[in-house]
């Protein structure tokens, strides 16, 4: 409802100029999943809100419902903070993309406490362990937020005839792994890929396996491919 005042905490995901001393915010709540908001006058140099609103910090916000996606954020106080991130250019990079992809997947308007609690969690331990900043971790990650998103991936059958075994292959319309003989046109993937995904989404992410160049390249491809088919959202690396 318009002019209603709302009170959560949540992780500003990016942080943009607007005019000529506003700011606008994108955040992950628990209860409200995406939110937009203005904070005006926030680029001034005597605002309480300017130096809470940097993407990575946690805070919990005050804002008034606006008639569109953008409400107006009228409070912010500082929840946790992730300086150790900004000192390691591996682990900003990894916070950064995080922040990118749910921001690009999470819905407006609709609870999203697991995919809150995963992102904090990324960050923490990249506060805690900047030197943890590997592509397996980012993967794991990524894998552990379709499950939080609702898309999860099925690994352990061929998702067209239910075969365990010879799976070679990743359908993302479908949803998941494939064996030979349904693979048709679906791209392949290493048994180390698929050894991965199974073992990032069955540990924490403080244990997530490191993986190689080329199942990398695969398990990447097919989270892209259920983000594209499942949430309607193109993840593809575009080329400068």
């Amino acid at each position: 409802m318009s002019g209603t005042r709302v009170s959560t905490e949540a992780v500003v995901l990016r942080s943009m100029r607007y005019g000529e001393a506003d700011r606008i915010i994108h955040a992950i709540s628990p209860e409200h999943g995406r939110v937009g908001g203005v904070a005006r006058g926030a680029r001034r140099p005597k605002s309480k809100l300017g130096g809470r609103l940097e993407p990575l910090a946690v805070v919990r916000l005050e804002l008034i419902r606006g008639r569109s996606d953008l409400h107006t954020v009228v409070g912010a106080d500082t929840v946790a903070v992730h300086h150790r991130i900004l000192t390691s250019h591996a682990a900003l990079t990894h916070a950064q993309r995080a922040c990118h992809v749910v921001d690009r997947t999470a819905a407006p308007d609709e609870p999203a406490e697991r995919v809150h609690g995963l992102l904090r969690t990324l960050l923490a331990l990249l506060d805690a362990r900047p030197d943890a900043a590997h592509e397996g971790l980012q993967l794991a990650f990524r894998l552990k937020l379709l499950y939080a998103l609702g898309v999860p991936p099925a690994l352990g059958a061929c998702v067209r005839c239910g075969r365990t075994e010879h799976l070679v292959a990743f359908d993302a319309a479908a949803g998941g792994v494939v064996c030979a003989s349904c693979q048709a046109g679906a791209p392949g993937v290493d048994a180390d890929a698929l050894r991965f995904m199974v073992q990032a989404l069955g540990a924490p992410l403080s244990e997530a396996p490191s993986i190689d160049d080329r199942p990398a390249r695969q398990v990447a491809r097919a989270f892209e491919g259920v983000a594209a088919h499942h949430l309607g959202v193109d993840l593809r690396p575009r080329d400068d």
